[in-house]
């Protein structure tokens, strides 16, 4: 008796490491989400209703029939059984055929792209409510919202009344992203140049937690933002907080805001520039830059031939954060236009005939980083090149499939 207490003793520290747990998927406050949950508890039972009984056979079947058992019947030709056959192969296809019905029907009912047609299980959606639009935007590292029908935008906090359909149109303005509210909606990514959408609605008043749920950086674990579900009194006293503030986001201040920050405190905008989400959203904030609208114009009617060459510094989009001097921590050689890391080649690559300062890898080398300060593009010692068709080891270079001759690092973005 003494042995079984300790050993309940023991597990309590257990439990209060669980009772840490966020459930939050599984507590939703809003009805995409409620629906959501509802998939999967039913996903999981469906699969369990095969899973537990096979557990349970495999079990029996150890007890049953082991070595020590000589009651159990032995029976070594044993080979066939129709009624044992009909079970195993129809058990797990009616199984199969209510999970594909099941994810068929929440495919489309679910798409983040329809509009809700009810508040909850019990009410319809009423036919005279206009959703609340917010429009995202992913930057690194925070969010900023804007809210076209007020009139206002914040940073990093996110407000909406209950009980009312809420349109989410997403973009990032950097690298893909995800913008996620586990109370409320699933994950939607968040990507440059594109829009993609949401429908949802918040069925109970609080604070919930929103965050990243695509790595986009060194800032990527902070990222993180809060969603207040309000009356529609408590709504209208956060957007007049909002606008008493008296702090516009104009063009310049967004270019401001743009640059990569961590932690980022709240902020709230009383206005904002005309048409400034259209301009992140065509990638043509920065000024100077042609939106993807004009150039979409342009190649419609057949492109502006010789007469393009003109635009190509006005589409160069990705590294404005190298020119400003103040780009992420995590940009890489394609994006920011700095030097690698090293001057050697990655392993697999045949070296350019057009590039020969790129070294290749060999068998007898250090596949590490090259930290003698060489900047990617300077010249390989002469010693280091090879000849006459071979590698260093003496083995002789492949021409890859067809003959083709692999583009070196660097070449792709010139």
């Amino acid at each position: 008796m003494t042995v079984k207490i300790l050993r309940t003793l023991l597990l309590l520290p257990v439990f209060g490491l669980l009772s840490g747990c966020n459930m939050v998927l599984m507590q939703p406050s809003g009805d995409i989400a409620t629906r959501q949950r509802d998939l999967i508890l039913a996903s999981t039972g469906l699969m369990l209703l095969i899973i537990i009984p096979v557990i349970v056979a495999t079990l029996f079947f150890a007890w049953r029939y082991r070595e020590s058992n000589k009651e159990a019947a032995y029976d070594p030709d044993w080979h066939h059984s129709t009624h044992l056959e009909v079970l195993i192969w129809s058990a797990p296809l009616v199984i199969v055929i209510a999970l594909g019905a099941l994810t068929w029907i929440s495919t489309h009912t679910l798409d983040p792209y329809r509009p809700l047609s009810r508040l909850d299980a019990s009410r319809p959606l009423p036919k005279d409510v206009k959703p609340l639009v917010v429009e995202v935007v992913a930057l690194d590292w925070k969010w900023l919202f804007f809210y076209p029908d007020q009139g206002i935008a914040t940073v990093n906090e996110i407000a909406a009344p209950v009980d009312v359909p809420i349109t989410f149109k997403i973009t990032a303005a950097t690298v893909m992203n995800s913008f996620f509210i586990p109370a409320l909606a699933g994950q939607i990514y968040a990507m440059p140049g594109m829009e993609t959408k949401l429908h949802a609605v918040i069925n109970k008043p609080g604070m919930f937690e929103g965050m990243s749920a695509n790595y986009s950086g060194s800032g990527f674990s902070r990222m993180n933002f809060r969603f207040v579900g309000l009356d529609q009194a408590g709504f209208d006293d956060w957007v007049a907080k909002a606008k008493a503030g008296n702090k516009p986001l104009s063009r310049e201040a967004y270019l401001e805001l743009e640059r990569p920050s961590e932690r980022e405190p709240v902020t709230f905008y009383s206005s904002v520039a005309p048409g400034l989400y259209g301009q992140v959203l065509n990638m043509c904030a920065v000024p100077g830059k042609m939106c993807m609208h004009e150039m979409m114009a342009i190649d419609a009617k057949g492109g502006a031939g010789k007469d393009s060459q003109a635009n190509r510094a006005r589409l160069e989009y990705d590294n404005r954060y190298a020119e400003r001097g103040d780009e992420g921590n995590a940009a890489t050689v394609g994006g920011s236009g700095r030097s690698s890391h090293s001057p050697e080649q990655p392993q697999g690559m045949k070296p350019k005939s057009t590039a020969p300062e790129v070294k290749p890898h060999s068998g007898s080398e250090h596949f590490g980083h090259d930290h003698s300060g060489h900047a990617h593009g300077d010249a390989a010692p002469a010693g280091d090149q090879p000849k006459g068709g071979e590698t260093k080891s003496g083995e002789t270079k492949s021409d890859g499939p067809g003959g083709a001759d692999p583009v070196a690092p660097g070449q792709l973005n010139k």
